[in-house]
Parts: C-alpha cells; structure tokens; sequence
C-alpha cells in the first residue's frame, strides 16, 4: 500500500469511501463468533423483541470495525495515531453502511506530520449510525 504523502494531502480531500453489503443475519453470527460477543439482542429475535425493537441489529463494534477498514485501506495501520467513535444510530438488518472520512486538519505533533480526519458511517438513506475522527501520521 502507498500511504498518501503529507505534503500532497489537502484540508477537504476525501478519503475513497468503503461500501459496504447490507447487513445480514449471516454478517451478525460471524462477527458474534469472531468477536466472542454473543449479546443475545444482536442475535436473536425474540430476545431483541422482549427488549421493544423490531429485530436483531448490528453490534456497534461492527460499524466500528468497518471504519477501521475505512483508514487502514487509506494508510496502513502503523499510521494511526487515535481513533474516536461516538454512536449516533442503530444500523438495522438491511442497512447498507458506507463508511466515509475527511481531512479536516494538517499539523505536526511529536516531531511527526499528522493530519486529522473526520470519519462518518452512514446507510443507503444517508442517515449517520457512527461520527468520529482519526489522527494520521504521513510522511
């Protein structure tokens, strides 16, 4: 992987934005098994239904994950400096999350050059479910 150099990098550039399928029982059983998180309400139904949702929804370190890939696709990931996430929605059976990011800040910190990204998660009506941001050292 070639790493984006920091003095061609630009406060506004995007980030190649990473589509993802849509979310499936299938996708929810094998990050329970990968990640040994196996909260019933990501899983099984009638438990989700006994808690007032409609169904079993995708595990927020999921969504995470897919941002983590969002950034390691961009730069590897000896790069990443900080990762910070917050929440903002459930991603639902049958959302298509697209995990998008923007340079928002180029700086230098600890004798190295950074920039900041701004990073977002989204389904298919554009609705965010994750927002955040990532520090990046370039060359």
């Amino acid at each position: 992987m070639q790493a984006p150099r920091y003095e061609d990098v630009k406060v506004g550039d995007l980030l190649p934005a990473l589509a993802l399928p849509a979310i499936n029982r299938t996708t929810l059983a094998l990050y329970a098994g990968a990640s040994a998180d196996h909260n019933p309400i990501h899983i099984d139904i009638d438990f989700a239904r006994k808690s007032r949702m409609p169904d079993v929804f995708a595990h927020g370190m999921l969504s995470a994950a897919y941002l983590g890939r969002l950034l390691t696709g961009w730069v590897p990931q000896p790069a990443l400096r900080s990762v910070a996430i917050r929440f903002t929605g459930i991603t639902h059976l049958g959302n298509q999350p697209t995990c998008t990011g923007e340079v928002v800040e180029k700086f230098e910190a600890n004798g190295e050059h950074r920039v900041k990204v701004a990073i977002r998660s989204t389904n298919q009506h554009g609705e965010d479910k994750l927002v955040g941001e990532a520090i990046v050292a370039l060359d």
